[in-house]
């Protein structure tokens, strides 16, 4: 086959891809809107986000009759339900899945059910996945962390002891999971003792200073070509109004040079060469395709560290995707796809990155993670419709029309919502309701939620309806968690 030249080639082949792919997962979530230009590209989910009405989503009749508990096991659960076997047979033979988070029993049922995953091995990923490794390996690649340790902590005492040289306030984090609640803000023996035994249990964790920071992601692509980088954004961390968690991930934003003086050049070169480093240390390693990194920016040096790294689609997937799209480029995706498919493709990774650290055309976008933020263990009785939504002059907001994707937006009024719960579900504190998409920032230059970031959060909560439940009936379902 004759290698695809440049942007639209390789969009033209995907209009017209045959192969049977598949996206499991509890929801479309990181994929939103990707069957717009991605043909033969089916979701299969446990959340009916769309009421059934979505052309490429199966969702198996009973799915409300099983707990699950994490988004691997919900992806196991799919691949071993009698009719999502039945769907990808019919579907025809050499398929191709894709996942957010899996683990070797994953890949089993995949290969059993005749399907290639277009990812590397479970246990490369849970390797990098560890915020210790990835410690390590930026310290290899030359990329700057914030001053840190890693060490076993068994006590209050040992943290102190190990972490003399990094000041009174710590932060601590345990090497896997959502930092939202696996990162500990300590300065006392009082702030240590609720999560003495999480800490102790681990055989290293990260012990870091703590900094006046702001929060940046971007996401990268290794390639035979190289490390291709898409655009820098800002996120979204700890705002009650969204998640209960003080660490907890909420959203993000992206935007032009013009649109904010928070992201200026030079801070985007630095995040782009250290994403190029990080993806060719994890080549080294054995790693092909779609990862995020996750930067800190220190509010007194200006100086930008390393956060985490996520090998997987991630969270800001949908962001870096529209980004592309409004500029006729290429979604990272796409590459990560044409490295899986083994299809031959020319693309100067020079120019693809320097276009994302200009950001001169890059359009304004932002989105919201609505999580339940409540201690109450309350029965959904009503949830919104996805699609989208309207914001009226006095904030308040109402349903407009269905939609499948955030290209249906006409106006900076309108926000595509997804629900990621379904009625019948009995959310936990932390699980994610529901994803807000829309034009324009959310967040003002100083980190804060803008007013019109408010009202779309009050504004949709207040469309679910719930009823008390005791703890026979209570069903914690589907795991709607937000990566």
């Amino acid at each position: 086959m004759t290698a695809l030249q440049g942007p639209a080639a390789i969009r033209n082949f995907f209009r017209h891809h045959h192969t049977p792919l598949y996206y499991v997962n509890t929801s479309t979530f990181n994929l939103l809107g990707a069957e717009a230009w991605i043909n033969n590209l089916t979701f299969i989910n446990t959340i009916n986000s769309f009421d059934g009405q979505h052309p490429h989503i199966f969702v198996p009749h009973d799915t409300l009759a099983h707990g699950l508990h994490g988004i691997a096991a919900a992806n196991n659960y799919l691949l071993q339900h009698q009719a999502v076997a039945d769907y990808v047979h019919k579907g025809g033979p050499n398929g191709a899945v894709l996942f957010l988070m899996f683990d070797e029993p994953t890949e089993i049922l995949a290969r059993n059910l005749g399907l290639r995953v277009c990812f590397p091995p479970a246990a490369l990923r849970s390797y990098l996945d560890s915020k210790v490794t990835t410690t390590c390996l930026a310290n290899r690649a030359g990329v700057p962390s914030v001053p840190n340790v890693l060490a076993r902590v068994e006590s209050y005492a040992t943290l102190r002891r190990v972490a003399q040289a990094l000041g009174p306030d710590l932060v601590v984090q345990l090497p896997y999971g959502d930092s939202g609640t696996t990162t500990f803000f300590i300065s006392t023996e009082a702030d240590f003792h609720p999560y003495a035994r999480q800490i102790a249990e681990q055989p290293t964790v990260k012990i870091m200073q703590r900094i006046r920071c702001r929060q940046l992601t971007i996401e990268g692509c290794v390639t035979r070509h190289g490390t291709l980088v898409g655009p820098l954004m800002t996120e979204m961390i700890g705002f009650g109004d969204l998640t209960p968690y003080r660490g907890g991930w909420c959203g993000n934003e992206v935007f032009a040079e013009g649109a904010s003086t928070t992201l200026f050049p030079e801070i985007r070169q630095q995040a782009q060469h250290a994403t190029v480093a990080i993806g060719e240390h994890i080549r080294q390693a054995g790693y092909w395709g779609y990862f995020g990194l996750d930067f800190l920016l220190d509010q007194d040096t200006g100086a930008l560290y390393l956060g985490e790294l996520n090998p997987r689609i991630t969270g800001t997937t949908p962001l870096t995707s529209q980004a592309a799209l409004d500029q006729d480029e290429v979604p990272l995706l796409l590459f990560h796809l044409l490295e899986w498919l083994g299809v031959e493709y020319a693309v100067d990774v020079a120019q693809f990155n320097q276009r994302w650290v200009k950001a001169e055309q890059t359009t304004s976008w932002s989105q919201m993670i609505l999580e339940h933020t409540a201690e109450t263990v309350d029965m959904v009785t009503q949830a919104p419709p996805t699609g989208i939504w309207r914001m009226a002059a006095d904030g308040t907001v109402q349903f407009v029309r269905p939609a499948f994707h955030p290209q249906a937006l006409t106006s900076v009024a309108e926000a595509f919502f997804i629900r990621t719960i379904d009625a019948g579900h009995t959310p936990t504190k932390g699980d994610c309701i529901g994803r807000l998409i829309t034009h324009g920032r959310l967040m003002t230059d100083d980190y804060q939620l803008t007013e019109r970031a408010r009202a779309w959060s009050h504004g949709l909560r207040a469309q679910f309806a719930t009823a008390a439940t005791d703890s026979h009936r209570r069903r914690s379902l589907s795991p709607v968690m937000a990566y």
